[in-house]
């Protein structure tokens, strides 16, 4: 059986070198705009942290870093010119740094050596009162100092901002691979249980909304005949509901009939005038636009995952690409749930005629050589009585009498154990007190089966419960076995419990293989717990809803 790691490790693959990162980085991919200064940390690592979130986040409008601006040249005026009556003007030049730190921090470089040059202006006004223009070797220096400083703090602010607007690009691509890797282990995880195609399907739909955050998702799968069958649906809170199952002609002009002729990515930015049915339908559920990606299976166009939105504003840009991407784990899960289902349907085409084929094998010989045998037996009675009782060929005759009526019993225990007879006459409740009969060991029967079940299902149960009393008997030395049937509508719950040994091994040769097969070809499971000197208990789940 695939396990779901095995089955991540196939879906990513393909995938850039980041992915395999995903999964440590995802707890720094947090938006930290959503998360309290509390929870932050005051450490210089979680400081770092913050201020590239403010640095990538987008500028405000640019009246407001004019007025900004503005407001901080004329605080820093008013503090210089008090700091002035108690120390020399000329050493609270950097008291204008603030301020054009702050503007090269939240808006572009054009605010800013604007604000640069306008501090510098004022710096030389107030604290030197030579105007802006001036000669003197003092003012020159001060300039000198103060204009590099401010115009490398203006490139120092722009090259953060580029860093962290990458970082924050980055800190979004792992994001989303994380999700996307944490929605694909749990879909691989519903394939590797077994679970039914359908149940898999809808939580594919579910994951592709929750991945892309929309509203709704479909899943379309298309026929020979050009037609595409609902699969799947995740429909948004308080939505009509898709009506999944139902089958569509994908005529006039739709995001599935784009995705079936180009087989490529397609959206419609509004469905108000497309014409067909399918069109017709999209706007009754009250979705105006939608994208969809093609799924490829195997190299065939299997069908599309199509996004849907109610909104007046279409999707953004990226949708496409961002299903694109998913589609493609979406086709690798579809791919390997379509081969576990597959495998299964053939494992239980095999037991099915292997059970076929003992059937057969048991009512041949019932009616042909046992039949024979029986009619040999009574022409040795009647010859063996019409001969006189002291003769020596009337012992003989007698001996030969008993030779077939052993070798009669014997052919029937072998046929019985081919396939049970009464299995097949009477059905479950009755063959499993046949197993209690002759067990050699006793056995305490709790049969809550009313009804004839799928012939297969019974024919496991019984192979469970008689493979069971064989081991307690051979390798537990039980002095007790309980043995409980239950059935309902949806499943049979089969177990054998004994107070024996224990300490059972499942691939010691003990036959426990072949029944695991068994009844996971009907996909159900068995089950053992075994410990040493504490008994075996052997259990076996097998769905019984006839389909």
């Amino acid at each position: 059986m695939t396990s779901a790691n095995d089955f991540l490790q196939l879906c990513t693959s393909r995938r850039s070198g980041i992915a395999h990162s995903a999964a440590g980085s995802k707890s720094q991919c947090q938006t930290l705009d959503r998360w309290p200064i509390s929870r932050i940390g005051t450490g210089p690592r979680a400081l770092g942290r913050h201020l590239t979130g403010l640095l990538a986040r987008p500028s405000p409008p640019l009246w407001t870093g004019i007025v900004l601006a503005s407001a901080l040249i004329v605080t820093e005026a008013l503090v210089v010119r008090l700091l002035a009556r108690i120390a020399p003007h000329n050493i609270f030049g950097a008291v204008f740094l603030l301020g054009v730190l702050v503007i090269s921090a939240g808006w572009g470089t054009g605010l800013a050596v604007m604000t640069t040059l306008v501090s510098a202006a004022v710096y030389l006004e107030m604290h030197l009162g030579a105007g802006v223009v001036s000669s003197r070797p003092q003012d020159i220096v001060a300039l000198a100092i103060f204009l590099p400083i401010a115009l490398l703090a203006n490139a120092l602010a722009g090259q953060a901002r580029v860093r962290a607007a990458e970082a924050s690009r980055a800190a979004d691509q792992v994001s989303e691979l994380a999700q996307r890797q944490a929605a694909l282990r749990r879909v691989a995880t519903l394939v590797a249980r077994g679970v039914a195609p359908s149940e898999v399907l809808t939580a594919v739909a579910d994951e592709v909304a929750n991945a892309l955050r929309v509203d709704n998702a479909a899943l379309f799968r298309y026929s020979d005949d050009g037609s595409g069958e609902l699969v799947a649906a995740h429909d948004g809170a308080g939505s009509k509901k898709m009506p999944v199952g139902a089958r569509l002609t994908l005529e006039g002009d739709n995001v599935a009939a784009l995705v079936l002729r180009t087989g490529r990515t397609a959206r419609m930015n509004s469905h108000e005038h497309a014409a067909g049915s399918a069109a017709t339908l999209i706007r009754d559920l009250g979705l105006r636009s939608g994208v969809g990606a093609p799924i490829i299976v195997d190299g065939r166009l299997w069908g599309s995952a199509i996004v849907g939105s109610s909104r007046v504003q279409p999707p953004p840009p990226d949708t496409g690409a961002r299903l694109a991407d998913f589609a493609e784990l979406v086709a690798t899960a579809i791919a390997n749930a379509e081969a576990r289902g597959e495998l299964m349907a053939s494992r239980a085409r095999i037991v099915t005629a292997a059970d076929e084929t003992r059937r057969r094998i048991e009512r041949d010989l019932h009616d042909g050589a046992q039949q024979r045998l029986v009619a040999l037996a009574l022409r040795v009675r009647f010859m063996e009585a019409s001969l006189p009782a002291d003769g020596a060929l009337k012992r003989e005759i007698a001996d030969l009498g008993d030779a077939l009526t052993a070798a009669n019993e014997e052919l029937r225990q072998m046929s019985h154990g081919i396939h049970p007879a009464v299995l097949s006459r009477g059905g479950l409740r009755p063959a499993l007190r046949s197993l209690g009969r002759r067990a050699a060991v006793p056995v305490d029967l709790n049969i809550a089966v009313e009804k004839r079940l799928p012939e297969s299902v019974e024919v496991a149960a019984y192979y469970v419960v008689a493979e069971a009393l064989t081991n307690a008997v051979k390798h537990a030395h039980a002095s007790l076995v309980t043995v409980t049937a239950h059935a309902d509508d949806e499943c049979l719950r089969v177990s054998v419990a004994d107070d024996g040994v224990g300490g059972a091994n499942p691939g010691g040769g003990s036959g426990l293989i072949g029944l695991k097969d068994r009844v996971e070809a009907l996909r159900g499971h068995l089950h053992l717990t075994s410990y040493d000197h504490h008994g075996t208990t052997l259990s076996a789940e097998i769905p019984c809803a006839r389909t």
